[in-house]
């Protein structure tokens, strides 16, 4: 890996926390954000090596690689710690269904009942 690379990746960990190796001063773990992940996880698709990229990031190599699997089974979605469940995701287009059906059911009869409430015609 270059140095340049190196370089920003310290820059960008000191930004994110106050020790070098990617923590906050009082030493507790920090949450990172999918787009952080998301780097990492697309580093490791081009080719660069998972051993290195723990020891750059400080985290496991079995976390990045789980990273890796969420990314190519979700995406960006797989990788954000608070996203949705499917069965939410389902549950609101069930619900948004079901509105939109009543909603046309309620005007279907409405129509029904000016058409039943209309004179009828004579047969010829």
């Amino acid at each position: 890996m270059s140095g340049v690379m190196e370089d920003r990746m310290d820059e960008d960990r000191r930004r994110h926390s106050g020790a070098p190796d990617g923590r906050p001063e009082g030493g507790r773990e920090v949450r990172w954000s999918a787009r952080r992940k998301e780097e990492v996880v697309l580093r490791l698709l081009r080719g660069e090596s998972l051993d290195g990229l723990a020891r750059e990031t400080g985290r496991p190599a079995g976390q990045i690689s789980a990273w890796r699997e969420e990314f190519l089974a979700a995406g960006r979605e797989g990788l954000k710690s608070r996203s949705r469940a499917e069965e939410d995701r389902r549950l609101i287009d069930a619900q948004r269904k079901i509105g939109e059906l009543s909603m046309d059911n309620d005007i279907l009869k409405g129509l029904l009942e000016e058409v039943e409430h209309r004179p009828r015609r004579p047969r010829r």
